[in-house]
């Protein structure tokens, strides 16, 4: 069974030349928590999905992967 990446935080951030370590500050989690976010082994919830668009300057749907 493939498993299908939910996020595109990694791409993004790499986009805007933005690191998981500044991410992490700007929301208050830890770099352990952007980390799994980013390696899709746990997702943000649609609230702090909304923060980090803001934060990254990018629609939300930029932060979703496509179908």
């Amino acid at each position: 069974m493939e498993v299908k990446d939910l996020n595109r935080l990694k791409l993004v951030l790499v986009q805007k030349k933005r690191t998981a370590v500044w991410l992490a500050g700007e929301l208050g989690v830890s770099p352990v928590t952007v980390s799994k976010w980013c390696s899709q082994k746990t997702q943000p919830d649609l609230k702090t999905l909304s923060r980090i668009a803001e934060l990254l300057e990018v629609d939300k749907r930029e932060l979703l992967t496509e179908d």
